[in-house]
């Protein structure tokens, strides 16, 4: 038979997965089993074929599985077995944390628990004594389900372990519901996208789709006396002087241009002023 002690001392002061002293920072699993933190990490990151199984370890898939705990210190704990001389009494049941409700030390005599959602690490009897929905170290609210009991019995890491199925299963499912709803979202934008629209004026028409499906093109215009708008398919009085206008300055203004050549009536002269010319051989002279 194993020493009740020597198997209190393994469990409660010694990590589940690498056999070494607990140290800061130290996790718990959805079992109640302790471990460093360091050893959970290097276990996960290891991804080699020769990788021996660890039963202590061969539920947890993820750095999630795991909840860093908030522990509060032991003012009486004088210290690791190694700074003592061997002059002193050995107390066993001297632990380095306590309850920081009642006071219990965790050595394994008193039954411990931790919150899942925070991390703080009470007594059971703390929390059966002063009942609250609330941590009573944080404040932070939490429900029965949240409580894991450390190092539990047989009984206990059967719950939990029925416990950790159905929160697994129940993630699950929720995330299979949110990829079916992202993608039908996304169908749905594409279905828009690719539906013909209304269609985009440009020049400052607006166009007018009836019921029956035609379409009217309606253009404003904008008339220069006293800014009155001009009705569509009627024509205005000053509109047109303006027109005319701007005809006649537009031909005056080509005349005047055209008159600097001298293929232009205005640049030909007369019989009159042609004077007459007379052309000489080279021998003339």
């Amino acid at each position: 038979q194993v020493d009740k002690n020597a198997e209190l001392v393994a469990r409660w002061y010694y990590c589940a997965l690498s056999q070494e002293k607990l140290c800061r920072p130290i996790v718990a699993c959805e079992l109640g089993r302790l471990y460093n933190k360091d050893a959970i990490i290097e276990f996960l990151l290891d991804k080699s074929a020769d990788k021996t199984p660890v039963e202590a370890a061969s539920h947890i898939k993820s750095i999630k599985n795991v909840t860093e705990l908030n522990l509060a210190d032991n003012p009486a704990w004088s210290g690791d077995k190694e700074s003592i001389k061997g002059d002193k009494y050995d107390d066993i049941q001297s632990a380095r944390f306590i309850c920081p409700v009642v006071g219990l030390e965790m050595n394994g005599r008193h039954r411990f628990c931790f919150l899942r959602n925070c991390g703080c690490v009470f007594s059971e009897r703390a929390l059966k004594e002063i009942k609250s929905e609330v941590c009573h170290k944080c404040g932070v609210p939490f429900q029965e389900e949240d409580v894991i009991i450390l190092n539990g019995n047989k009984e206990d890491v059967e719950v939990l372990k029925k416990r950790m199925e159905d929160r697994r299963l129940k993630s699950k499912l929720e995330k299979k519901s949110k990829k079916c709803k992202s993608a039908e979202s996304a169908s749905r934008q594409d279905t828009t996208e690719d539906s013909p629209g209304p269609s985009k004026t440009k020049n400052g028409k607006d166009c007018i789709s009836s019921s029956s499906g035609e379409k009217r093109q309606i253009i404003f215009t904008k008339s220069s006396d006293n800014g009155n708008s001009s009705v569509p398919g009627k024509v205005n009085k000053a509109s047109s002087t303006t027109t005319k206008r701007s005809i006649a300055d537009s031909e005056e203004k080509s005349e005047a241009y055209k008159s600097i050549f001298t293929s232009h009536s205005s640049a030909k002269r007369s019989k009159e002023e042609c004077s007459n010319w007379i052309t000489h051989t080279a021998y003339y002279f």
